[in-house]
């Protein structure tokens, strides 16, 4: 049998691969609020992250697989308590007994996993494109660094924007449930709990509100 035949052991993967998009999260932002105050240390602190080799061979190839991970084993969980109870995704005599966010992960989820394709398009594929394809590692463009400028011009269009902020509002809903979700089935139902629902909650605001806030800065702004 494999290693995730069991349901305990699916949970706990899935709480595993939540915890680390998490903390992915949490640095992705951070880098990118780097943006709104100086384009100088944005282009730089990319520039790193672009060209280290640790966190392109080791980190990034980790978090794709991560993602896919996380989405993959998801949808398994998703069929599998259909079948098993015949009803939607935690759903038990309907909203008297789960709340709506938590019966509808596997749509936010959805739509989250569509914002990523799109988020691969305008960024990551472009730089993997001007990197592996065409050969340029300096990361310039007409002579300073191009991270800033690229940034900034993804942001012009009104419609893309409100993509991005969809998409962050579902996030949001989505870690809701999600972060409070994945410290149980890791079992961390003790004194803490209280305490890691409440942190959970100002992260699942907050986390996508400064990622809208950084779209609606560069669309308002440029």
């Amino acid at each position: 049998m494999g290693i995730l035949s069991s349901s305990i052991a699916r949970k706990v993967a899935m709480a595993l691969s939540a915890l680390f998009l998490i903390f992915f999260l949490l640095m992705h932002v951070t880098i990118n609020l780097i943006s709104v105050c100086s384009a100088e240390t944005f282009n730089m602190v990319s520039h790193f992250m672009g060209t280290n080799p640790i966190i392109q061979f080791v980190m990034q190839p980790v978090l794709i697989f991560g993602v896919v991970f996380h989405f993959v084993l998801g949808f398994v969980l998703e069929i599998k308590n259909r079948k098993a109870v015949g009803i939607k995704y935690a759903k038990n005599n309907g909203a008297a007994n789960s709340t709506w966010t938590s019966r509808n992960m596997i749509y936010s989820g959805l739509v989250i996993l569509a914002f990523i394709v799109l988020h691969f398009i305008d960024f990551w594929f472009p730089e993997i494109n001007t990197k592996y394809i065409l050969g340029d590692m300096s990361g310039l463009h007409d002579g300073e660094f191009r991270y800033y400028h690229e940034l900034v011009e993804k942001f012009h269009s009104p419609i893309r924007v409100g993509a991005y902020v969809v998409a962050f509002v579902l996030l949001a809903l989505h870690l809701l449930h999600g972060f409070q979700s994945a410290f149980q089935s890791m079992g961390m139902n003790n004194k803490y709990s209280k305490c890691v629902k409440n942190f959970g909650k100002w992260y699942a605001i907050l986390i996508p509100l400064l990622f809208i806030f950084i779209a609606l800065f560069h669309h308002f702004n440029h």
